[in-house]
C-alpha cells in the first residue's frame, strides 16, 4: 500500500540520514539508522557481503571506506509503501565512487524494510545491488 504523505516524508528523511552518514563516513550516525537487533540484515553488492547485526554492518561500512577515497549514492527513482509501523522502499540510482584515484559511476538498486520505533524509522533490512553485467534489455538472464 502506498505510504501516506507524512510516512513517505519521514521515511525519505530516514533514508537521507542513512545516505548522508554513509557518505560522510560517520559510523555512529550510520549505525543509528539501523534497528539495534541481532537479526538486522544488510546485503551488499559483493559475493561475500551478507551482514547480520550491527557489528557486521559496522565492519562492512569500514571496509567500504577503507577501500575508497569517496563513495556516495544518488537516486533517480524511489517508491515508498507502508502498513502500520512497517515501510518498504525501492530505489534506482547510482553509486558514485572514487577509488585508487579513479572516479566511477555504477548503476545501483536498493531495497529497504524500515520499522517505526517511537518517533524514528529504522532500517531492519537493506539490500544494495547492481544490475547484472552483460544482460541486455529484454533478456531475463545475462549473456
Amino acid at each position: 500500500m502506498k505510504a501516506d504523505a507524512k510516512t513517505e516524508s519521514d521515511v525519505r528523511a530516514a533514508i537521507g540520514r542513512m545516505m548522508d552518514s554513509y557518505q560522510q563516513q560517520d559510523m555512529d550516525a550510520l549505525l543509528a539508522c539501523f534497528a539495534p537487533d541481532g537479526d538486522v540484515v544488510m546485503y551488499g553488492t559483493g559475493a561475500d557481503e551478507k551482514r547480520i547485526g550491527l557489528d557486521a554492518i559496522r565492519a562492512q561500512a569500514q571496509r567500504d571506506w577503507d577501500q575508497t577515497e569517496a563513495i556516495a549514492m544518488a537516486f533517480d527513482w524511489m517508491s515508498i509503501s507502508a502498513a502500520g509501523p512497517v515501510a518498504w522502499a525501492a530505489m534506482d540510482g547510482r553509486f558514485e565512487i572514487r577509488a585508487g584515484g579513479q572516479a566511477m559511476s555504477m548503476p545501483a538498486r536498493l531495497t529497504l524494510v524500515l520499522e517505526k520505533r517511537g518517533a524514528e524509522w529504522l532500517v531492519a533490512q537493506a539490500h544494495f545491488s547492481t544490475p547484472a553485467a552483460g544482460q541486455a534489455a529484454g533478456d531475463s538472464i545475462p549473456a
